[in-house]
């Protein structure tokens, strides 16, 4: 009889394994822009097939790929295709998949030089063309993380460390007891993962100084509190509803002369930067000291793929500090340093991949289309009696009210009922709205048109 390691050493050699996961792979791509966005009654039901006894002996390892493919692809959401709209996910670049799946069978670790150097050059690589493409200073260094939400942790983490030891107090030896008090300011509509961020730090949402917003969700620059070299200052590129920017270049001019820390949360507006006809938008975002941006947002990275940038690196390496006698230091890049994590996937790999592809006028291209199917989303729909749109559409987010709470929300429920596409929900100034973000490379303008023709359909099945 055959020992585990045996059977495993057979698969590796012979190959047939990973020739049906090809396959069933090849399978799924062929049927992802036509299938239901989301999964049907029947798909949902048929996850309970998963509800067994953990096995006693090994099985076939073709019977555990055959039923993740028969049962598991059926329950998946199609985000690869043009008509998800639902949170701010963007679909996944053929090119990006094509090297996260090479990357997956090299299974790198992204900690150190001596673990990847592949993954280590990369990451070189990739942190100098996205300063050139965002417009960064030269002088700014990139971390590889799990999203925004860890990269928001980390950009406010590096704040923490230099402001404290600015006013003479090592945090890391000394911790937050009897620290002095870091001020945290920050819009009304800053996202959740910053508040999450903030509390995790020890600053206490309670303590926020929170800033008044204009009717697009952007800090207004007049109500900004006095500022000094206890704050830390957070501004938004990219509301997550409307899709609306800060004035970056007032504020982070008058924060700097203060000796506050700027952090800018840009999960999926920062790349606004790159795009010719909409860099106006983040103008000034060069004076901030730290950024936070996810590749598998707006530029359709493989999930998962966020990126903390940092003008300071002493800071944040101090923040995210790392010691070991094992540890193996190199002359070229350590990745680890940079984010909080030892264990890390090789992310670098496919963001490379998919900024090599494109090129300059490739980003450029992909995401002001994106914006342009935003714009033909609110037009189509405004010709639709019982829609209105709240929002400027300056970006890719498109909020749509109909003309009380109760039919917004049935209508959003009918939509994601009927499956040809999906949006989500969200409250906007103590009202209900449906919220549309377009995030796909793959998004084509009859796509929106048949959105569009399915919210027509939901609202007349919701009001008929």
């Amino acid at each position: 009889m055959q020992s585990v390691q045996e059977k495993m050493l057979r698969e590796m050699h012979d190959k047939k394994l990973f020739d049906l996961a090809h396959n069933h792979t090849y399978s799924y791509l062929n049927n992802a822009f036509e299938r239901n966005i989301f999964p049907s009654e029947d798909a949902l039901q048929g996850l309970k097939r998963f509800d067994e006894a953990l096995p006693h002996d090994t099985v076939d390892a073709a019977e555990v790929i055959d039923q993740l493919h028969e049962v598991g692809a059926p329950a998946t959401v199609a985000k690869l295709g043009g008509r998800y709209f639902g949170f701010v996910i963007g679909s996944a670049l053929p090119v990006g998949l094509a090297a996260k799946h090479m990357a997956t069978y090299w299974d790198q670790i992204g900690a150190l030089h001596v673990t990847s150097p592949i993954n280590a050059k990369l990451e070189s690589v990739v942190e100098s063309w996205l300063k050139q493409l965002l417009g960064l200073p030269e002088n700014a260094v990139a971390g590889y993380v799990t999203g925004t939400s860890a990269a928001t942790f980390c950009g406010l983490a590096a704040a923490r460390f230099k402001l404290l030891q600015m006013a003479g107090w090592d945090v890391n030896e000394k911790g937050l007891n009897n620290a002095p008090k870091i001020r945290i300011v920050t819009g009304k509509h800053s996202h959740s993962t910053v508040l999450k961020a903030i509390a995790m730090l020890g600053f206490g949402k309670s303590n926020i100084e929170f800033v008044d917003v204009d009717e697009e969700g952007r800090v207004i620059a007049e109500k900004m509190p006095p500022l000094d070299n206890r704050t830390i200052l957070i501004l938004q590129a990219g509301n997550v509803n409307s899709g609306s920017f800060d004035p970056f270049e007032e504020i982070c001019i008058k924060a700097k002369a203060a000796g506050a820390w700027v952090h800018i949360d840009g999960a999926f507006g920062l790349w606004a930067a790159a795009v010719e006809k909409l860099k106006y938008l983040t103008k000034g975002i060069e004076h901030a000291d730290s950024w936070s941006v996810d590749g598998h947002k707006t530029l359709n990275t493989p999930y998962d793929c966020g990126i903390v940038l940092c003008a300071d690196k002493e800071a944040i390496v101090s923040a995210l500090h790392m010691t070991g006698s094992y540890i193996i230091q190199s002359k070229e890049r350590d990745g680890m340093y940079y984010t909080p994590d030892m264990s890390q996937r090789a992310r670098a790999i496919e963001l490379w991949a998919c900024l090599r592809y494109l090129g300059k006028k490739g980003v450029d291209d992909m995401i002001y289309t994106m914006h342009q199917r935003a714009v033909q989303f609110a037009e189509e729909l405004k010709k639709i009696k019982g829609f209105r749109i709240v929002n400027d559409v300056v970006f890719n987010q498109v909020l749509v009210q109909c003309e009380t709470n109760e039919i917004t929300d049935k209508t959003l429920a009918k939509v994601q009922e009927l499956r040809v596409c999906w949006a989500g929900g969200a409250e906007w100034f103590g009202k209900r709205v449906i919220r549309v973000s377009i995030c796909s490379w793959a998004t084509t303008e009859t796509d929106i048109t048949q959105s569009v023709h399915s919210f027509a359909q939901a609202l007349s099945l919701v009001t008929n």
